[in-house]
């Protein structure tokens, strides 16, 4: 499969150029999240926030316990975003840093080698929530890696609202459109 570089993209047309819409069934909650992300994405197309489809959709999926995984970097965004959820839903937040456990125990490179740091923990924030029973689990800024290893032990569904991007405000997205990045970084024109 090469979609990214095919310039017809009739598969928006119908056509199954992989061979595989026989072998592949929608059912049970995989069938309810695709009608809800389809409701939102036809009644309000270009109309809601990320933040604003987060919120219809585990209202509409019946979500009342949700989860947020978060970057200490970005603690004031997740202590706005559990504010804005926890008028509708029970949330519970667990930090990066949680447990407090020394980057020596698994001889992980620091930032600072002459200072005592911290590893993000990944698998601790996922059982924490676990435990919670949350049902629904946001990621906001976990590191790049740190992100893979929480969803993948995420017992519940996982979004993400915000990747973390240090050098572009959280916008990954702005080195593809920047001209000058793109030439200056990844020797490409526009």
């Amino acid at each position: 499969m090469k979609c990214a570089t095919c310039q017809e993209k009739e598969c928006r047309n119908g056509k199954d150029c992989s061979g595989v819409a026989e072998d592949i069934e929608y059912t049970g909650e995989d069938l309810d999240c695709m009608q809800v992300a389809a409701a939102i994405e036809g009644q309000h197309y270009m109309q809601k926030t990320r933040l604003e489809e987060l919120i219809l959709f585990a209202r509409q999926m019946g979500y009342q316990k949700l989860g947020i995984a978060f970057c200490i970097g970005l603690a004031n965004e997740a202590a706005t975003i559990n504010r804005i959820l926890k008028k509708d839903f029970e949330v519970y937040s667990v930090c990066c840093k949680v447990c407090g456990i020394p980057k020596e125990k698994y001889e992980l490179e620091k930032i600072h080698p002459e200072k005592f740091e911290v590893t993000c923990n990944p698998k601790g924030q996922a059982l924490l929530l676990a435990k919670k029973q949350t049902e629904l689990n946001i990621i906001i800024g976990l590191c790049m890696g740190h992100d893979i290893i929480f969803t993948r032990n995420s017992e519940a569904p996982v979004t993400t609202l915000i990747v973390k991007d240090r050098v572009l405000a959280h916008n990954p997205a702005g080195a593809i459109y920047s001209g000058y990045y793109l030439r200056k970084k990844f020797n490409m024109e526009d």
